[in-house]
């Protein structure tokens, strides 16, 4: 009995030593990945010029405006928008136990996008306000669909189609606004619909920085709840903890990163539906993956950022790049659930 024992804490060292190896893994190549945004481009800077442009703050150092003024806003809001959509759609994916739960699947980031559309076309808003009508949008149509698939009791499956059903009519909205308006205010919505880190200011990272800590902090506080919750509810109870509170915690905790991270960078595609199967396959799956799905999301949002501004003639949003690799595994991910019934 002992040297089973012993062999179970042996095997759960293993783990807990691998995930953390990969963890730094992840960490370092997404460190690196900010560091040649910060360096390459049209003209290439030295690690040392770049330190010097951050700290100068007479704004007179070589190269401070590239530098301090585009390179830098696009390379931390870029990160951070990565780290809370691979972060947000892990928790649903795996609070809901379905990989087509993420937010971008069941409506959450359409719900951000319509408002944010309606107030580019229709009112004519720009910058922070819109931001913070794609933020409130988002987490009105949540809560709706949350509502909705409540029912005489909380419905995983009916939440995913029900989510699925408000995506198709909202982003039908969007496109109804598109061509009701006017073509001169087209490019700017479609700008922003396509996910972009065209344009950041730098004011934005700070808010971020707050929400994405602060809500990532809770999330893995609240992952040893989590797994007992992906047990059942009634295991759930048995053992102390209260399902529903939980449940509405984790919801409350992702939608404000997607919807904070959408406001700022746009809807960026497929990092939150792609970034908990790539940790899941690097890590295993008997852990919920939390911080290794976030370093996956900056990653995806970093390489895709990089792939579009020079692997092709034509630079592209980091939001098509993403979309280009999440497509082809929602077909699959399709085919697999369909073929298994």
């Amino acid at each position: 009995m002992t040297d089973q024992v012993l062999s179970v804490k042996a095997g759960y060292k293993k783990r807990n030593l691998h995930y953390a190896l990969i963890c730094m893994v992840l960490a370092l190549l997404t460190l690196s990945l900010m560091c040649f945004e910060l360096i390459y481009g049209k003209t290439v800077y030295t690690p040392a010029q770049i330190i010097n442009a951050i700290k100068d703050t007479t704004g007179k150092a070589e190269g401070y405006f590239t530098i301090v003024t585009l390179r830098l806003p696009r390379t931390i809001i870029g990160a951070l928008a990565g780290i809370a959509f691979g972060m947000a759609g892990n928790t649903f994916q795996k609070l809901l136990r379905n990989p087509l739960a993420s937010p971008d699947i069941i409506g959450v980031t359409s719900g951000a996008s319509v408002a944010a559309v309606f107030g580019i076309l229709i009112l004519g808003l720009s910058g922070s306000i819109v931001s913070i009508m794609a933020v409130v949008s988002g987490i009105i149509v949540a809560c709706v669909l949350f509502f909705l698939s409540k029912g005489r009791g909380f419905s995983n499956g009916r939440l995913i189609l029900i989510g699925i059903g408000a995506q198709a009519f909202l982003n039908g909205l969007i496109s109804w606004m598109l061509l009701k308006a006017s073509e001169y205010d087209v490019p700017t919505a479609l700008r922003w619909l396509s996910g972009s880190l065209n344009g950041v200011k730098i004011e934005g990272a700070g808010l971020l920085a707050v929400v994405v800590i602060c809500c990532s902090v809770c999330i893995l506080l609240l992952t040893r709840h989590l797994q007992v919750l992906r047990l059942g509810d009634d295991f759930a109870v048995t053992l102390g903890a209260a399902p529903n509170m939980v449940r509405i915690a984790l919801i409350l905790l992702a939608l404000l990163l997607t919807a904070f991270a959408t406001s700022i960078s746009g809807p960026i595609a497929s990092v939150a539906f792609l970034s908990g199967p790539i940790a899941d396959r690097l890590t295993g799956g008997g852990k919920d993956n939390m911080l290794s799905s976030a370093f996956v999301g900056s990653i995806l949002v970093l390489a895709a950022d990089i792939a579009g501004q020079y692997a092709f003639s034509v630079r592209y949003p980091v939001g098509v790049i993403t979309g280009i690799l999440g497509a082809p595994y929602l077909l699959y991910l399709l085919l697999r659930m369909n073929k298994k019934g």
